[in-house]
């Protein structure tokens, strides 16, 4: 899903901050994974998120993979250069949309995002239905909007995958509208009543 917005799932957003990243900010390396990031505005409200909770210095620590299919090969070029239109940031706090965007001069209506979040995120074309996660140990792995559009069969595959490519103790998000599988319900515990947030169930 190309089209989507910054803090477009306030629920996750809110249950990522309490759940995982209180446990995350405790390890030297943090390694994050949104899977089907589109256009960007998911994995850079996920580093607002991490940097108020973390400070500067425990940020560092944080490296968010973003990752899409995109069959446009546009995303890359539009991640990096970290500028969105007004429709896309108008629903950020405005106290954060004023710490961490700039108005771009040449370009009404339009924000650039800190340099400083910029430098977590970085982006990869990647198809989840080779089953080869982008890399292993991560401690959070966000996936949204894609497993709807997956059959059954290949939903159970990449929520194996996903679990294979957690850390001890990670966390997995998914879209509020998608219940895990019975197949691989066992292999995660939820620990947000009002979100999609689990945790991976080791053994």
């Amino acid at each position: 899903m190309a089209f989507t917005y910054f803090f477009r799932d306030m629920d996750a957003l809110r249950a990522i901050e309490r759940h995982a990243i209180p446990q995350l900010k405790g390890r030297r390396y943090i390694n994050v994974w949104d899977a089907g990031c589109a256009m960007g505005p998911e994995p850079y409200s996920l580093a607002i998120i991490f940097r108020e909770n973390m400070g500067p210095f425990l940020f560092r620590n944080l490296k968010i993979y973003a990752s899409d299919i995109d069959s446009s090969r546009r995303f890359g070029d539009i991640i990096a250069q970290g500028m969105y239109p007004y429709e896309s940031v108008k629903r950020i706090p405005a106290d954060l949309l004023a710490r961490y965007f700039t108005p771009v001069e040449d370009t009404p209506k339009h924000f650039r995002i800190d340099p400083e979040l910029m430098r977590v995120v970085c982006y990869q074309r990647h198809d989840l239905l080779s089953l080869k996660p982008i890399r292993s140990g991560f401690g959070l792995i966000v996936c949204k909007n894609v497993l709807l559009h997956l059959k059954p069969k290949e939903r159970i595959d990449v929520l194996q995958m996903f679990h294979d490519a957690l850390a001890a103790d990670g966390f997995l998000a998914v879209e509020q509208t998608q219940k895990l599988p019975r197949e691989v319900a066992a292999l995660f515990e939820r620990v947000a009543p009002d979100a999609q947030l689990f945790q991976k169930v080791q053994g």
